[in-house]
């Protein structure tokens, strides 16, 4: 097993074709707290991974899990954040619209959908649902839109904005959209304050 990415919540260990992520406890919590976080959050993500497979969508699919475990296949491509501006970003991005539309319409809110947060191989595939929740929200499903517009903006200035307005053309949801608006100007309201 090796050790390939470590975040705040789970470190990413690959083991041949399988990908674990462990969550490992924090010493700086409440340890019952601490449990009940961690065991909920994995119960929580692995759901989601159950839903998604039953759905045929091109995300990790789940293998086993336990209270602070998952065990689920290896996706081997290319993260989109290193090459989003080498491809077709024009169909990546109207790619993207369809498949967030796919997530959203399964009352999926990813929770963290920046461009290190989809591979590229023969399709996209969506991949680490750790912050991900079901929810029939509006405003949820807008706001997961806002946070790409703001990790698109971020990390890929030079053309964010077709690629935003590509992804939001295909996602085709006027509800939703119009909630963005609403969750973008209250975006720029607070960073004036």
């Amino acid at each position: 097993m090796k050790l390939i990415a470590q975040g705040a919540e789970a470190k990413l260990y690959k083991d041949r074709d399988l990908l674990i992520k462990y969550r490992a406890p924090k010493e700086y919590r409440i340890q019952e707290i601490d449990g009940r976080l961690r065991k909920s959050r994995t119960r929580r993500e692995a759901r989601i991974l159950q839903k998604l497979a039953g759905l045929d969508f091109p995300s990790p699919r789940l293998v086993e899990f336990n209270d602070e475990r998952i065990v689920m296949s290896y996706i081997d491509g290319k993260n989109l954040s290193s090459v989003l501006e080498k491809t077709d970003f024009h169909s990546i991005s109207r790619e993207l619209g369809r498949k967030i539309r796919i997530l959203h319409d399964n009352h999926i809110i990813h929770g963290d959908l920046t461009t290190s947060n989809f591979i590229l191989k023969d399709q996209v595939y969506v991949i680490d649902f750790g912050l991900s929740f079901f929810s029939l929200k509006v405003e949820d499903k807008a706001v997961d839109l806002h946070l790409l517009r703001q990790a698109l903006e971020a990390k890929h200035s030079s053309i964010w904005k077709p690629c935003c307005a590509y992804v939001l053309k295909a996602y085709d949801d006027g509800a939703v959209e119009k909630r963005l608006a609403v969750v973008e100007r209250r975006g720029r309201y607070k960073s004036r304050s």
